[in-house]
């Protein structure tokens, strides 16, 4: 290093460029650039450098990667790091990118060809030290942990704590100057450092401790107690050494720089922004956009050695957070959130179901870094029942304000149509507050808006949406409630813990929602978000409030009747088998069918075993093996009986007698919504079985379910989006369709046609819009793969137009990374490039489907936000969406008019956004249960 007249850092940060991307790489969601390349790591390490940029003091920061070809380690052990796997594939093309990512920011890069960039760190730290300049090393590698000292410490990107020499002795067991010692003996199988077999972290730590170092130790092995160990020492003397000179990092490496170089300065704003543009860094850029324009991406407050407090900073070190504990500070809360008409808001509570667990407290946010935490049951609750008070001695409850006279302030704000009130999930805190006598409303959600903007790309959740956009690493609640059986609830943590944690939650999303919003208009899905995912909220809601009516006696029977055909089946497979085995077992049951019976096997797991799927003990049965399909009845009997006839019996609202189901918007990519505690859409309808579970689901005394339910939609769908003209006139005509298929496929006049080939034909129509296979059509036919094949190369023959919509549809997404609803959702497909032919190919099939699927899903939520308007003056209530189907509880009076009502208002759910060719139509039933009425 060089000096010159403009000085040094005062405090320098050495950035592991490659230690960092591999973190992120790990640590954060695959996201691709709509040409597939992958940049998500890229993304992380851009995150991290605004956040290093806008929090640290540090005036002076340089990036340091490793060099190409070997190094001086090499000539030592030729086999150093000779097991190390090949970087994997989507991470590769992510290397340069860092690297003009740093520069784009205006940071200087150093590497040295022969040196790993640990040593240039080392030796930058060494030289650094001398001069007085404070040193944070920016990585969590264990092996610069040797460099930690007074005036170097290391900072955790991922984690945001700091490495000093109390954590590094947590990790080893010795201080930073015996790391090296302590790694010469235990060796590291990802570096290939052989280290003394036998001798782990711990030994080696209490070895070192004892003896003081490495070579003291191994001149005195002969003197070690255990013998295994002290035979070891002595054998593998040499090949600890060899070891110490592998982990010992050289601080003299032959590196040149002009600390003057390392002084932070402003980036060129044209040079990142293109650099922002060319990988669709569209959040960051966001972000970043004032301070682009205004040149101030490193503030300067640093030169005074002072931290940076900016709104579109991610996250501030140390945020405003108010423990808000009586009514006074309360109101000064609400009187600003209703001055400036926005807030964020978020509720702590007992547990996940909204319906049973208790309010604990309400955080708010009114400005980025800027939130409160207000509790309310904090101590001593009663959780046997949903009683809302406190319950036993009150005097175990910390200072909080009274649960009424905290509802009765805030309803006020919560309500207002003036105010909007922005949440994570906020349909859950809804529900919560709904319990209280609040209905919030209107409302914003983050989950929602980046679910309309990525959906398929990423999870939605709050901690990987602060990871990805705002480089921020939140609480986790296993860090204030504990974990496994130590885990309390909310009630029970402390204040001074729980206001950090809940308060974060809204600052969060405040922040989120002001990163995310902007782009919905520059991502074109601004009404994607407005007409389909935010209006479905308070929907779904009051869904969930009324649930759906159980008769625990019918589950009680059903349970009875299966446990009994489960022994009965059990009884015959063994006998079946020759002996008794686990049948739940796959490796018991492949040992039954492969090696003893020695029927043919299939595809092998991935250890090696013969696969028992359901799939391939189907195609077992369809050969006339009865073992097999005993197996299947058994597994769903079995299956029907945990997870339905017994866990319905104990999801029964004690208040209500109903089960609540909870709808999540934002995880399957294509729109379609999911059914979760209980999940409701998976309930088998093609079984005797599965059907008997719907008869459970009553109507309450004078009511019926009505069964409001589209036919065959995705079928038409197919034939509007891929302009099957003949498929559209059958629609049109409403002819059968399977049977406009067979003759088509099969060349069988309609008047010739047999129930077998329509079935065949309906599984011809329906696989095609999934991208079925030769083979998986083979499996549900029953009939030869070579036959199959046959069939879907004569419907391509005789419906080109779905070849052609195939192949545009695989190409379209390749280019693009995503395939788009006919309503303007974007379905990303980030593995649609991928180098694995069967994640590829998966890829394609699900790139064809979605436009169809997720257009069907757009058009049912069309429906249902339409819906409760439509029926407000009648009798009735939505209770379920599954899928294709809505289901409703109407007084038996009035099931003719919401027949009406609910035909007209689902048939004509496209328009007038999009015209479709071939009608929508829905079929209509209704019963004493859902079994009844389906």
């Amino acid at each position: 290093m060089t000096d010159s007249a403009s000085g040094h850092p005062k405090h320098l940060y050495l950035v592991d460029g490659y230690g960092y991307l591999f973190r992120a790489f790990f640590a954060l969601p695959p996201i691709t650039r709509k040409d597939g390349t992958p940049t998500g790591a890229a993304y992380g390490f851009s995150n991290m450098l605004v956040k290093l940029l806008r929090e640290s003091d540090a005036d002076g920061m340089l990036v340091v990667f490793d060099a190409k070809g070997d190094t001086f380690r090499s000539e030592i052990y030729p086999e150093y790091k000779a097991n190390r796997e090949e970087p994997p594939e989507d991470l590769v093309p992510q290397f340069p990118m860092v690297r003009e990512a740093a520069q784009a920011f205006g940071l200087p890069i150093l590497e040295k060809e022969g040196y790993e960039a640990d040593d240039v760190i080392a030796t930058v730290a060494r030289e650094a030290k001398a001069k007085g300049i404070e040193v944070t090393i920016v990585s969590s590698d264990k092996d610069l942990m040797q460099l930690v000292q007074p005036g170097v410490s290391m900072l955790d990107p991922i984690k945001g704590k700091v490495i000093g020499e109390e954590q590094v002795r947590e990790k080893f067991g010795v201080g930073p100057d015996k790391v090296v010692e302590v790694q010469a003996l235990a060796g590291d199988s990802t570096d290939n450092v052989p280290g003394v077999p036998g001798i782990g972290i711990k030994t080696a730590a209490q070895l070192i401790e004892e003896y003081g170092d490495l070579e003291t130790l191994l001149a005195k092995a002969e003197e070690i107690k255990q013998p295994k160990r002290r035979q070891n020492l002595i054998d593998y003397a040499e090949q600890a050494r060899i070891s110490w000179k592998l982990v010992k990092l050289s601080d003299d490496a032959p590196v040149e720089m002009k600390w003057e170089d390392m002084l932070l300065r402003e980036p060129d704003p044209k040079r990142l922004a293109d650099f922002l543009d060319a990988y669709e860094f569209r959040s960051l850029k966001a972000r970043l956009a004032d301070k682009l324009e205004a040149g101030d991406i490193v503030p300067d407050e640093r030169e005074a050695g002072g931290t940076a407090a900016s709104e579109e900073a991610a996250l501030s070190a140390k945020p405003d957070y108010e423990l808000v504990t009586d009514l006074k500070a309360l109101e000064r809360w609400i009187e600003e959130a209703s001055d400036q008409g926005f807030l964020a808001v978020d509720t702590e509570t007992t547990g996940l179901d909204p319906m049973r667990a208790l309010m604990v407290g309400i955080s708010l946010s009114t400005k980025p870094g800027k939130a409160c935490y207000i509790p309310l049951r904090h101590g001593k609750v009663a959780k046997e029942s949903d009683q809302l008070a406190l319950s036993g001695d009150e005097g175990d409850a910390p200072e909080q304000i009274a649960v009424e006279e905290a509802v009765k302030a805030l309803k006020p704000l919560l309500e207002d149509p003036s105010v909007l009130k922005i949440g994570q999930n906020i349909k859950y805190d809804m529900l919560v507050f709904a319990r209280e006598g609040i209905e919030v409303a209107p409302i914003e959600d983050t989950m929602l808006i980046s679910y309309a903007l990525a959906g398929g790309a990423h999870g939605h959740g709050m901690d990987e949406l602060a990871e990805l956009h705002l480089g921020y690493s939140t609480i986790k609640f296993s860090e204030v409630a504990g974990s496994g059986r130590n885990q309390v609830t909310f009630d029970e943590v402390p204040l001074e813990k729980a206001l950090d944690y809940a308060a974060e939650d809204a600052d969060v999303t405040l922040r989120l929602y002001q990163v995310l919003k902007p782009q919905l208009r520059a991502e074109r899905v601004t009404t994607v978000y407005q007409t389909l995912d935010r209006p479905l909220v308070p929907v779904l809601a009051a869904m969930e409030r009324t649930g759906i009516k159980v008769d625990r006696d019918i589950l009680r029977r059903f349970s009875n009747d299966f446990a009994q055909r489960i022994e009965e089946l059990e009884e015959t497979i063994y006998e079946l088998a020759g002996r008794r085995f686990t049948i739940g077992s796959p490796k018991q049951l492949g040992e039954i069918l492969f090696d003893e019976m020695g029927l043919e096997a299939g595809r092998k797991t991935k250890g090696g075993a013969a696969g028992t799927g359901a799939d391939i003990l189907q195609g077992l049965a369809n050969q006339g093996h009865e073992l097999p399909a005993k197996v299947l009845d058994w597994r769903q009997l079995s299956k029907l009986k945990s997870t339905y006839t017994d866990a319905l019996q104990n999801q029964i609202h004690p208040e209500t007698g109903r089960v609540h189901t909870s709808f999540s918007q934002a995880v399957a990519s294509t729109g379609r919504l999911s059914s979760n505690d209980p999940n409701l859409q998976n309930i088998p309808i093609r079984t005797e079985e599965g059907r008997k579970i719907r008869t459970a689901f009553v109507a309450e005394k004078g009511c019926k379910l009505l069964s409001v339910d589209y036919s065959q939609i995705e079928l038409r769908l197919t034939a509007h989006i891929a302009q099957v003209e003949s498929l559209v006139k059958a629609f049109e005509e409403g002819q059968d369709i399977h049977a406009i298929t067979a003759s088509q496929v099969f060349d069988v006049p309609l008047e010739e046609m047999t129930p077998e080939v329509r079935r065949q034909a309906k599984a011809i129509n329906f696989g095609i819009i999934y991208g079925i296979s030769p083979f998986g059509l083979a499996q549900n036919l029953g009939i030869e793969q070579s036959a199959a094949k046959a069939y879907i190369e004569a419907y391509f023959e005789r419906y080109p137009g779905i070849r052609d919509y195939m192949d545009a549809t695989k190409k379209l997404a390749r280019e693009q990374g995503y395939v788009t609803t006919l309503f303007g959702r974007k379905v990303h497909m980030p593995g649609i490039k991928d180098a694995n032919p069967a994640r590829r190919n998966f890829s394609e099939r699900a790139a064809i489907n979605a436009p169809i699927q997720g257009t069907a899903a757009d058009i049912i939520r069309r429906a249902m936000i339409r819906m409760p308007a439509a029926i407000e003056k009648l009798p009735a209530k939505m209770l379920l969406q599954v899928h294709d189907e809505l289901l409703f509880e109407v007084e038996k009076a009035a099931a003719d008019d919401l027949v009406g009502v609910a035909r007209e208002i689902m048939e004509s759910a496209a328009a007038p956004a999009v015209r479709i060719d071939v009608p929508l139509v829905v079929d209509a039933g209704r019963g004493a249960n859902w079994a009844e009425a389906h």
